[in-house]
C-alpha cells in the first residue's frame, strides 16, 4: 500500500513539474497579436459567417467593414487572413511579396492542378520561375500575342458569320464566346483547332465547379475521415484524368502532323500553322535538351493545361459581363457602338489594327473588370513565414485572400462605385500591371497573372466585332432593368445565365470566308503577274505576301485589284490555279473568279464568249469550292 502511495506521489509530482514548465514557457513566449475578426465556434471556426452568402467575396467585404482592412478568419482548422483595402493589398503583394509568394493549395486544387505542379499553384522557387519564364517568352509576351492576330481575326470572323446566319434569333453568348476563346487559345498553343473541344470544355467546367474553398476535406486537411467523406476531390480527379487524356491525345496528333507534314486539307493547314505554336516550341526544347529544367511529357501536359484553362473561360466570362452591362446601360452601349462604327467607316470587318483607335471601348473593358473581376479573391496566397502586416502577426501557413472585388468598389477611391461609368478611366494612367492597388483585376507582384496580354487581346477584337456588326437586345421583349445580374458561385465569377439577341445586322455581309493557304498563293501570283512578272519564283511570292501583311484577305485584295477595271485577267487566274494546284488547301478549298470592273472605271466592252467563259468558271468554282475570291 505504501509503495502505491509513493508511486502515485511521484507521478503527481512529475505531472505538476510538466505543467509548471509549460506555464513558464507560455509566459515567456511573446503573445501573438492576430488581426481582428468575427467570433468563432468550436471545430468550424468562422464558417458560419460565410454560409449565408454563396458569393464569398461579398460576405468577406461585409465582415471587413466591421472588423477592419486586415481580418483574421478560421476556416475549420485553417487560419486565413483577408486583405480588403488597397493599403492592406499593397503590404502583402508588394512590400512583403516574397513572404506571400507561395500558393494555398487545398486537396481539391492539388488534385485538379496535377498535384500543384502547374504555374498557378506551384510553390515559389526555381522550378516555378523557369516554367513561368518559358510560357511568357514563348506565348504570352506582347510581341508573341500580336503575332497570332490573324488567328483571332479568323475565329472572330467565323463567329460573326454564325451569328449573322441565325436571322436575329436569340443566342447563348456564354457558349459561343467560350468556344471562340478556346479555339483561339488552342490554335496559338497547338497550331490548330481541337476536335475534342466540347469534351475538353465540359471536363474543364466540371473541374472548375469543384474548386471551392469550403469543402470538408479542405477545411480539415489533417482529418483522414474528412478526406474520405469529401466528394469534390474524387470528382476533381475524374475531371483531371479526362483533361490529361485529351491533352495527351492532342500532343500525339500534333507530333504526327509535324512528322508527316500533314496529309492534306485541314491536317496540312494544322501542320503548317503548328510550326511556330507553343507546343512545337516545347517539343523542340524537349528534343534539344539543355534547358534549366528538363521538359518532360508531364511538364508539356501541365503547361498546356494552364494555357487552356487559364485562357479559355476568363476572357469569355468578362465579355459576357461587358455585354450584360451594356444592355443595362443603353447610354454606354450607344456611345461605344458609335465609336466603333465611326472609326471603321463601313469596313467589311474589324482587324486588330483598328483596335488602337477604340479608346472608349478599352475604357468599357476596364470598367467591367473593376466591377466584375474574373477572380474576385485572386488565387489565394500562403504565408511562408510568420511576419508582421500592418502591426498584426500573420502565422506561417496562413491562407491569404486579397479581395480585389472589394478594392474595386471602395468608395474612398471610386466615386459612385456601384455605377457603370467607363469615363472614370479617361485621362487615367491605371493599367492592368498591378501598380495601382485599388484596381487589381489580374493581381500584382511575383504571382501576377502572366496571361494579361493574351486575355485582353481575346476580349478586345471579339467585343469590337460584336458591337460593330450587330445591335443587341434581350430576348422575349425583356427589359434591361429586369436583367438578373446574379453571380454564379465559385472561384471565378460567371454571370448566372443570360441570352442575347443580335437585333439588327449592321452590315449585310459582315465578313467573307478567311483565305486558305491556296488563296494566298494565288493572290500573290496575281499581283506578281499583273506587276509584270509572268513567272514569279517562290521568293517573289513570299516577298509579295509579306508586303501586304503576310495574310491576304478579301478586303485587301479587292482594294489592290480595284484598278484592274477593263483588264481581262481570266487567263492569269487560270494560270495561277494550274500553277498552284498542288498547294494544300486548309479550310475547305478555294475558288477564284474574275474580278468585276469597278464602277466608273471605264472598262472596255468584252466579248460575249469571254463573259460566258468567266461565268462558267465562276459557277464551276462556286459549285466545287463553296465561295469565290471576288464577288
Amino acid at each position: 500500500m505504501e509503495d502505491k502511495t509513493i508511486l502515485l506521489s511521484l507521478a503527481l509530482s512529475m505531472l505538476l513539474a510538466i505543467l509548471l514548465s509549460k506555464l513558464v514557457s507560455i509566459s515567456k513566449k511573446p503573445r501573438l497579436n492576430l488581426p481582428p475578426g468575427p467570433w468563432t465556434l468550436p471545430v468550424i471556426g468562422s464558417i458560419h459567417h460565410l454560409a449565408s452568402n454563396p458569393n464569398t467575396h461579398r460576405a468577406l467585404r461585409a465582415l471587413s467593414q466591421k472588423h477592419g482592412p486586415l481580418m483574421q478568419l478560421w476556416l475549420g482548422e485553417v487560419p486565413a487572413v483577408v486583405a480588403s483595402t488597397p493599403e492592406a493589398a499593397r503590404e502583402i503583394l508588394r512590400n512583403q511579396d516574397l513572404r506571400f509568394a507561395d500558393r494555398h493549395v487545398t486537396s481539391t486544387v492539388a488534385t485538379v492542378s496535377f498535384d500543384a505542379s502547374d504555374i498557378f499553384f506551384s510553390p515559389y522557387g526555381e522550378r516555378w520561375r523557369q516554367l513561368r519564364k518559358l510560357c511568357t517568352q514563348e506565348l504570352l509576351t506582347a510581341t508573341r500575342v500580336r503575332s497570332f492576330s490573324r488567328v483571332r481575326e479568323d475565329e472572330v470572323a467565323r463567329l460573326v458569320r454564325e451569328l449573322a446566319g441565325g436571322g436575329g434569333a436569340a443566342v447563348d453568348l456564354t457558349e459561343r464566346l467560350g468556344r471562340l476563346v478556346n479555339d483561339v487559345v488552342m490554335r496559338c498553343s497547338v497550331g490548330g483547332r481541337c476536335r475534342y473541344r466540347d469534351e475538353f470544355l465540359g471536363a474543364l467546367h466540371e473541374a472548375k465547379n469543384q474548386l471551392t474553398w469550403l469543402t470538408v476535406a479542405d477545411l480539415f486537411p489533417s482529418s483522414r475521415l474528412a478526406r474520405m467523406l469529401g466528394a469534390a476531390p474524387r470528382r476533381g480527379l475524374a475531371s483531371r484524368k479526362r483533361i490529361e487524356r485529351i491533352i495527351a491525345d492532342i500532343v500525339r496528333e500534333h507530333e504526327g502532323y509535324m512528322g508527316s507534314g500533314g496529309g492534306g486539307g485541314d491536317e496540312a493547314a494544322a501542320a503548317a500553322a503548328g510550326k511556330d505554336c507553343f507546343l512545337s516550341v516545347l517539343l523542340g526544347l524537349q528534343k534539344e535538351g539543355g534547358t534549366p529544367i528538363p521538359i518532360t511529357n508531364e511538364i508539356i501536359v501541365v503547361l498546356l493545361f494552364d494555357m487552356f484553362s487559364g485562357g479559355s473561360e476568363t476572357s469569355a466570362t468578362v465579355m459576357i459581363w461587358i455585354m450584360a452591362e451594356l444592355i443595362r446601360w443603353p447610354r454606354v452601349m450607344t456611345k461605344v457602338q458609335a465609336e466603333v462604327r465611326q472609326a471603321l467607316q463601313g469596313k467589311v470587318t474589324v482587324t486588330e489594327d483598328d483596335i488602337v483607335r477604340l479608346n472608349y471601348l478599352k475604357m468599357v473593358i476596364k470598367e467591367t473588370l473593376r466591377l466584375h473581376c474574373p477572380g474576385p479573391l485572386l488565387v489565394p496566397h500562403r504565408c511562408r513565414e510568420t511576419c508582421k502586416v500592418m502591426g498584426y502577426d500573420v502565422l506561417k501557413g496562413t491562407c491569404v485572400f486579397v479581395n480585389v472585388w472589394a478594392l474595386g468598389r471602395d468608395p474612398k477611391y471610386w466615386e459612385d462605385p456601384e455605377e457603370f461609368k467607363p469615363e472614370r478611366f479617361e485621362n487615367s494612367d491605371m493599367d492592368y500591371k498591378g501598380n495601382t492597388f485599388e484596381y487589381l483585376p489580374f493581381g500584382s507582384g511575383r504571382r501576377i497573372c502572366p496571361g494579361i496580354n493574351l486575355g485582353i487581346a481575346n476580349i478586345e477584337l471579339p467585343l469590337a466585332s460584336l458591337l460593330y456588326h450587330f445591335d443587341w437586345k434581350l430576348p422575349d421583349e425583356m427589359a434591361s432593368k429586369d436583367l438578373d445580374m446574379q453571380e454564379a458561385p465559385g472561384m471565378s465569377r460567371d454571370l448566372a445565365a443570360v441570352t442575347f439577341s443580335p437585333h439588327t445586322l449592321r452590315l449585310p455581309d459582315p465578313h467573307r470566308p478567311p483565305p486558305s493557304s491556296k488563296m494566298k498563293f494565288i493572290s500573290a501570283y496575281l499581283l506578281a503577274t499583273l506587276a509584270g512578272n509572268p513567272n514569279p519564283s517562290a521568293e517573289d511570292l513570299t516577298t509579295i505576301l509579306e508586303s501586304v501583311g503576310a495574310e491576304v484577305d478579301h478586303g485587301k485584295m479587292e482594294l489592290l485589284l480595284s484598278q484592274l477595271a477593263g483588264k481581262d485577267i481570266t487567263e492569269i487566274i487560270a494560270s495561277g490555279r494550274e500553277k498552284f494546284a498542288s498547294v494544300p488547301c486548309g479550310g475547305g478549298g478555294v475558288a477564284v473568279a474574275a474580278a468585276a470592273p469597278a464602277a466608273g472605271g471605264g472598262a472596255a466592252p468584252q466579248s460575249e464568249a469571254k463573259k460566258e467563259e468567266k461565268v462558267e468558271e465562276k459557277e464551276e468554282s462556286d459549285d466545287d469550292m463553296g465561295f469565290s475570291l471576288f464577288d
